[in-house]
């Protein structure tokens, strides 16, 4: 593959996470004009409803008033995923691992925004049939990926599909 097309591979994931992100951000907007202030809205009975929640931690509330680390500690993880993307070779092969990554970054970035200019998440969904933690979109994107990353480690690619990543100087496969 060229220079050309790598770039055209580029620009189209980062495309891809700044519609994710404005998808994440736009739901928080609606969850504040609507939410905020005023009860859940309930889709389903006991079920499912919409509540909104300003996180100041974590997933699962741990963590609570720890912005700094946060703010440092995406960052990082900012730099870790972009290198690991422009380390994923071009194939349709990886492809998977690329997209992943791409829904890694914007859910990263969403909650990442909120925290930088909020000093807090913006969560909303609510599945109170379980009492689960409230979430919002850039949680489902990190959470949903890690799962697809953890299913495509185990069942689709193979040990030597990783030595990519340690050998220098690779060309595209």
């Amino acid at each position: 593959m060229d220079k050309k097309q790598k770039r055209r591979q580029s620009a189209a994931a980062l495309a891809g996470v700044l519609f994710l992100i404005f998808l994440d951000q736009y739901t928080k907007i609606l969850a504040i004009r609507y939410l905020k202030e005023h009860e859940s809205f309930v889709i389903l009975k006991d079920i499912f409803e919409l509540h909104y929640l300003e996180n100041r931690g974590m997933a699962f509330g741990l963590m609570q008033n720890q912005r700094t680390f946060f703010v440092l500690t995406t960052t990082v993880v900012f730099f870790v995923l972009v290198y690991f993307y422009l380390k994923t070779p071009v194939t349709k092969k990886y492809l998977p691992i690329r997209i992943c990554t791409v829904f890694l970054t914007a859910g990263a970035a969403g909650n990442f925004i909120d925290r930088l200019l909020k000093g807090y998440v913006v969560d909303f969904f609510y599945f109170s049939f379980i009492d689960f933690p409230i979430f919002n979109v850039a949680d489902i994107f990190v959470t949903v990926t890690f799962f697809v990353l953890l299913l495509l480690i185990f069942f689709y690619y193979k040990e030597d599909d990783f030595l990519v990543y340690l050998k220098k100087g690779q060309k595209d496969l």
